[in-house]
């Protein structure tokens, strides 16, 4: 994977994208326009053969390809990008990385989100929610992991997709986990669920262990992010780079979550918005970010994966890992988030997650409504269901409050 970190072209990208993009069309759209054009189709077919190969450092400083590159940086095709979530997304990414594949000025761990910019805040996800459970948004005083788990349960929708996921990522003891089936269904809920519903789970803010512990336990981690052993982080991160949707949404990552001493949000495109739209992207891939403890106080954030094995990149590999672990813009993001406004009142200082492998026992004690925590849980005892040792939730008659 040494090729994931060497910028295969010196071309110059004129008129590469900036952080205020022109108007632009959809990659499916543009290719159109380019396949019924002569000389744009013929251009971008000549530029794809000289992206493929061994020698594409060779073929891509040959005149015929820096002609057609130049030619394409006036197409459409060169200023297109995708929506997540869209029709045919996986078509149109394959059209965005035929040209820009290999063409990343530096470091390719950098590349450009393929994606539209982000425009909205989190003041309008927060305010369509108030609508939607028509309260107005605030920190729970009882537990806001498990409030979103009720409100997810009152819409149809949110209820069955994440059902879905929790039945895939949650097998029996007996069975071992089909991680391929619980990332798919990951990925199937927070495409189809707003972000209004499945924010609050997967960023619920927490005062106590037992909320951290629920947050942390969202996405089923003893399945669909935990492994027997840290796989390499340069190894991971380069597997992902040969999928275009899980290669654009790591760009979209490292674009939407770049962090800023200059900014006072901590970002460099200021949108809290984009950044945690992005890290929700990851979920469902072996690069997903995770809370890697139940501190409810520090935010302890990172992939599943160490550097350790990467060689003479193992500095390189620390360095990029930080972006993760070591994120501003990501960790005010979340508080931003729990504070229910897009202003930062409160920052944590950020510290280096210690990634332990938890035991087999402790990975299958998940807390039991990841099974199920719809109305019909406590109908067998309303009063009081366990959750795991010293954690007990409880419903007040007549009401659907739940607490610890």
């Amino acid at each position: 994977f040494t090729g994931l970190y060497t910028a295969h072209s010196s071309i110059p990208l004129s008129g590469s994208p900036s952080d205020s993009w022109p108007h632009h069309t959809d990659c499916i759209q543009a290719n159109e326009q380019c396949i019924a054009d002569a000389t744009c189709s013929s251009r971008f077919r000549t530029l794809r053969q000289c992206l493929t190969g061994r020698d594409r450092d060779v073929l891509l400083s040959g005149l015929e390809c820096k002609t057609a590159l130049e030619v394409l940086q006036e197409s459409a095709l060169y200023m297109c990008r995708c929506r997540r979530g869209m029709k045919k997304e996986l078509l149109c990414l394959q059209t965005y990385w035929g040209i820009h594949a290999g063409l990343t000025e530096g470091d390719e761990f950098y590349e450009s989100s393929p994606y539209e910019p982000v425009t909205s805040r989190l003041s309008d996800i927060f305010r369509v929610a108030s609508i939607n459970s028509g309260t107005e948004p605030s920190v729970s005083r009882q537990n806001a992991c498990l409030d979103a788990a009720k409100f997810c349960n009152v819409n149809d929708a949110c209820k069955k997709f994440r059902s879905a996921f929790i039945s895939a990522c949650n097998p029996p003891v007996d069975e071992q986990c089909n991680l391929r089936k619980c990332h798919k269904t990951l990925r199937t809920f927070l495409e189809k669920i707003p972000s209004n519903l499945t924010y609050p789970l997967l960023f619920c803010p927490c005062k106590d262990k037992p909320c951290a512990e629920r947050r942390r336990q969202t996405t089923v981690p003893s399945c669909s992010f935990i492994r027997p052993e840290l796989p390499n982080c340069l190894e991971i991160w380069g597997n992902c780079r040969q999928d275009p949707v899980c290669r654009s949404r790591l760009a979209d990552f490292v674009t939407n979550c770049k962090s800023s001493t200059q900014t006072a949000s901590g970002c460099v495109r200021d949108n809290y918005s984009a950044c945690l739209g992005a890290y929700a992207g990851l979920i469902g891939y072996d690069v997903a970010l995770n809370f890697l403890d139940s501190d409810p106080h520090l935010l302890s954030i990172g992939p599943w994966c160490s550097c350790k094995g990467s060689g003479d990149q193992e500095t390189q590999c620390e360095l990029y890992l930080k972006e993760f672990t070591q994120n501003r813009c990501l960790q005010n993001a979340i508080q931003a988030f729990g504070n229910g406004t897009d202003v930062v009142h409160k920052q944590n200082r950020p510290r280096t997650p210690q990634t332990t492998i938890s035991s087999w026992a402790e990975r299958r004690n998940l807390l039991p409504d990841n099974q199920s925590d719809s109305n019909t849980l406590y109908e067998a005892n309303p009063r009081y269901v366990q959750l795991s040792p010293g954690y007990e939730e409880c419903q007040l008659p007549g009401t659907h409050n739940l607490c610890f």
